[in-house]
């Protein structure tokens, strides 16, 4: 902060609103804190209204993401059934009520998917980050590695902490990702498209209360699903309740790399797929649905483009910087403490506009359409190119979470400050 800045006129403070609207991070439908539902805290044999049944919506939800029906679960109590006296609010929020057996329940569920949401829903506003990206990008290990370090390092950094929305999530997220990945050095295979993974959801809690959790919403869709209409549809809602957009491009979907790569590598790498999606038209299918609809038909919406496998830059590196220099940022891992070091990221942000400027003047070209706020970000989630499907060694990923420390700056959550 220069000294002149101290002088400038601080925005008003705007009144905080008695409520906001809640985003459900499982469905991402949009709603007042007054449309939720709750499950009964009890079941009895006498009432059909209490008696345990099954759950269509929920079902539905759960049949989507190949997860088991669930057939008998206490019965859904709608508000309006309950007298106002009986309705328990706490900072203007809906968050409980007293049934007719003087039994309370605060167990408050989307209207729409009937899964259970966040306790500070509806207090805090709503600001959920999403991770997108073609298939193949390693968006499955790019999320590892990105919730491992939040976890393990970053959080700390930024007083905070990191945490799975609830014990299935953390087992889940333990078993399927974390332990292949960081103790076995196992590379995690790509997303069935048959598979459509629930969503991993993680909430980023700081520990001065005046700041609302922000929740991380990891979405692994096959990216074969990209031409199912269900799919898309939720797809484009995910996207257009976010707050932020983390959006992953691999190197090897850029033609102009890939070529110049495999000259490098040589074709024993297992490391090329038959089909790549382009980046541009990964944008034009995932943001093309939504966009189009938006004021000026562009978002506003803060997105931080990620250039994933950044270890594989080494190969195209010469002093010159035809394309990236030897001694480029893009190879060092950074850490930011407290604020966001403005002068860091502006030099990686400009390195890699360059970089995907020259590579991929199309895509360049289509997100500057699309998006008003957007920051170009390299990240390598292992540190080093794994050969058959195993990690020659530990992984230690590299600035694989400047996007989102940048997020957390656009989101007014943290600071900038020039080194």
């Amino acid at each position: 902060m220069g000294i002149f800045d101290m002088f400038k006129k601080k925005p008003p403070q705007q009144p905080k609103p008695l409520f906001y609207d809640i985003v459900c991070p499982y469905c991402f439908e949009k709603f007042a804190p007054d449309e939720v539902v709750f499950r009964a805290g009890h079941h009895r044999e006498d009432d059909e209204n209490y008696a345990l049944g099954e759950d269509d919506e929920l079902n539905r939800y759960r049949e989507r993401f190949g997860l088991d029906t669930v057939d008998d679960i206490e019965a859904i109590i709608h508000p309006n059934d309950i007298p106002e006296e009986h309705q328990i609010y706490s900072d203007n929020v809906l968050v409980g009520l007293n049934d007719r057996y003087g039994v309370v329940t605060r167990r408050r569920l989307c209207p729409k998917c009937h899964n259970e949401l966040p306790v500070t829903s509806g207090k805090v506003p709503s600001n959920i980050i999403s991770i997108v990206g073609a298939s193949q990008v390693g968006k499955s290990v790019y999320m590892t590695s990105l919730i491992h370090t939040l976890q393990n390092t970053t959080a700390d950094h930024f007083d905070a902490a990191c945490m799975p929305l609830n014990a299935e999530i953390s087992r889940k997220f333990r078993t399927l990702y974390e332990e292949p990945l960081f103790e076995r050095g196992d590379l995690l295979a790509s997303t069935q498209k048959e598979k459509m993974q629930e969503p991993f959801i993680f909430q980023f809690v700081f520990k001065d209360e005046s700041k609302p959790p922000l929740t991380l919403v990891f979405f692994d869709v096959a990216g074969e699903g990209m031409v199912d209409q269900d799919y898309l549809g939720l797809h484009g809602q995910h996207i257009k309740n976010s707050s932020g957009i983390l959006f992953m491009v691999d190197p090897l979907q850029i033609r102009s790399i890939r070529e110049k790569i495999r000259m490098q590598f040589g074709d024993s790498e297992n490391a090329w797929v038959s089909q790549y999606d382009e980046p541009r038209d990964v944008v034009l299918t995932m943001f093309g649905d939504f966009i189009a609809y938006q004021d000026k038909s562009k978002t506003d919406i803060p997105t931080a483009v990620v250039l994933t496998k950044s270890d594989m830059l080494h190969s195209l590196k010469d002093e010159e910087g035809e394309y990236i220099k030897s001694n480029s940022n893009v190879f060092n891992n950074m850490v930011h403490r407290k604020w966001l070091n403005l002068t860091e990221f502006e030099n990686i942000d400009g390195e890699i506009r360059r970089f995907i400027e020259k590579v991929d003047r199309p895509f360049k070209g289509t997100m500057d359409v699309y998006f008003s706020n957007t920051a170009y970000f390299a990240v390598s989630a292992l540190g080093s190119n794994p050969v058959n499907q195993k990690l020659q060694g530990v992984a230690s990923p590299i600035r694989v979470d400047e996007p989102f420390i940048w997020l957390l700056y656009q989101l007014m959550y943290i600071e900038g400050r020039e080194e």
